[in-house]
């Protein structure tokens, strides 16, 4: 197995963590009544916790399938190098790290740790440009 694909299926994991994370603290604040029921009634407005762990959770979800469409392009075109694997591991350690910023409600560093994980998309996805333009021109 590649580093970048190795990095994929803990990324999966980090998937759920952000998921459980986000869960926990709706049913902390709405009750287990709440999440064990069919969720039509309107809530109030989530506490900061809450709010922060959703946001948090729709953040990763929103560049998620971008590392994987790069990881998986990148494993099926055998192009994965040690930059690749540098921007994987970049990406990782970058969102796993963002997640308890967030949380904790640290606004700058957690931002600059978000464009660290851009940084580790863009090196996943560099070695792939040239080839795509080559391929479509």
């Amino acid at each position: 197995m590649t580093v970048e694909l190795a990095v994929l299926t803990w990324g999966c994991v980090l998937a759920l963590v952000h998921i459980f994370a986000a869960a926990a603290a709706k049913t902390a604040q709405y009750g287990s009544k709440w999440n064990m029921g069919a969720r039509d009634a309107e809530l109030p407005r989530p506490n900061p916790l809450n709010g922060r762990l959703v946001r948090a959770q729709n953040n990763f979800f929103e560049t998620f399938p971008i590392v994987i469409a790069l990881i998986l392009t990148l494993s099926a075109a055998g192009m994965a190098s040690e930059t690749t694997a540098m921007g994987a591991l970049l990406w990782l350690g970058a969102r796993i790290i963002y997640l308890p910023l967030y949380a904790l409600g640290i606004p700058v560093v957690r931002t600059l740790v978000f464009l660290a994980s851009v940084v580790g998309i863009a090196m996943l996805g560099s070695p792939l440009i040239g080839p795509a333009l080559s391929a479509l021109f």
